[in-house]
């Protein structure tokens, strides 16, 4: 039986957040590994070793209910799963390009924006929502949204000129591309979530073999399994291009034993971390009783608040100029008002609804 908790659920989700907030941030310490190489060792450990420990060790009969899971959300998790694989990608090269704190606030705050929309395009009722009890609220909270993505996008190119009026070296600071980037890793991020929902059957199987809070890690194999063939399959191939698959190898690479090892821990760490977020996020979840709603914009202002916290740990706004960062700041606080916002208007309509 599962006994809600939403104060729990909170900090569950916080928990979450913190995880992924520095997942990527072990990268960092991978010496003479190509951005791919660790991208792939990183993709192994996140979307399939670490699911499949998780889900062994915390789902009863997890290979029977993946064995005997309906086909039509299996195979739609799966392929929305895939479709978040070049997410993945952009998500990576966009903190490249842009830095951890831009990279997680843009892209999420996207994604808090299409995760709330798409379901309602794909399952019906974008028509009336807006028009039913809370929804007004909603829409405000979703513009909101709308216009701290806005506002950060424009910290950014600020950030950008400063950089470049200071003299001051980035290398790698590329504004537009990021921004590009965190677009379509944001849309992709809400594609992610769907392909959480379509999964859910397959949860409630977990949850009838006794799984209780725990019952989310049985699809989440599926949906990043998808992610994972789609980035397996991209990186091999532009690694044979570029002849960086010989990094793995001592014999091959120039590197010691030793060396590869160490960077292997460090890829296998940043990639156990992406996977924690959402272990904590189904906790998060279950926890949350008939706050459930409130889940994945709750856990999207985790992301950005701690991505920001990382940011500034890494000194990224450290020579730009006080007009720059007090809009990033207005951006940010905009940010985190619209899901606050979000999350009332929902909560409104499911009191006044229930009635």
């Amino acid at each position: 039986m599962i006994t809600s908790n939403p104060i729990i659920g909170t900090g569950l989700h916080a928990i979450g957040g913190i995880s992924a907030a520095s997942c990527y941030l072990p990268g960092t310490q991978t010496k003479k590994w190509s951005w791919g190489t660790f991208w792939l060792v990183q993709a192994l450990f996140a979307w399939i070793i670490m699911p499949i420990v998780v889900g062994w060790l915390t789902v009863p009969g997890f290979f029977t209910i993946l064995i005997n899971a309906p086909s039509k959300p299996f195979w739609a998790a799966f392929l929305l799963g895939g479709a978040y694989g070049f997410g993945g990608m952009s998500f990576g090269k966009a903190i490249n390009h842009i830095g951890y704190s831009l990279t997680y606030t843009l892209a999420i705050g996207i994604s808090a924006l299409i995760g709330t929309i798409f379901p309602l395009i794909i399952f019906g009722g974008l028509d009336t929502y807006f028009a039913r009890p809370g929804g007004g609220i909603v829409l405000v909270g979703m513009i909101l949204s709308l216009l701290g993505v806005i506002l950060c996008g424009w910290a950014g190119f600020k950030k950008e000129k400063d950089l470049r009026l200071l003299s001051v070296e980035k290398i790698g600071f590329n504004m537009t591309l990021g921004l590009l980037l965190t677009i379509v890793a944001g849309v992709l991020s809400g594609v992610f979530n769907l392909s959480l929902e379509y999964g859910q059957p397959i949860a409630d199987m977990a949850a009838k073999n006794g799984a209780v809070n725990f019952q989310g890690n049985a699809k989440m194999i599926i949906s990043t399994s998808g992610c994972f063939v789609v980035n397996f399959i991209w990186f091999f191939v532009a690694g044979i291009r570029q002849g960086t698959l010989k990094e793995f190898l001592p014999t091959t690479s120039g590197m010691t034993g030793k060396l590869i090892f160490r960077n292997w821990m460090w890829s296998a760490f940043a990639g156990s971390l992406w996977c924690f977020q959402f272990f904590f996020y189904g906790l998060g979840h279950v926890k949350m009783g008939n706050f459930q709603f409130a889940s994945w914009v709750l856990h999207m202002s985790m992301l950005i608040f701690f991505s920001y916290i990382v940011g500034m740990l890494m000194k990224e706004w450290k020579n730009v100029k006080i007009q720059t960062y007090v809009v990033l700041v207005i951006g940010l606080i905009t940010l985190i008002s619209s899901f606050c916002i979000t999350s009332y208007g929902s909560y409104i309509g499911e009191q006044l609804i229930g009635k």
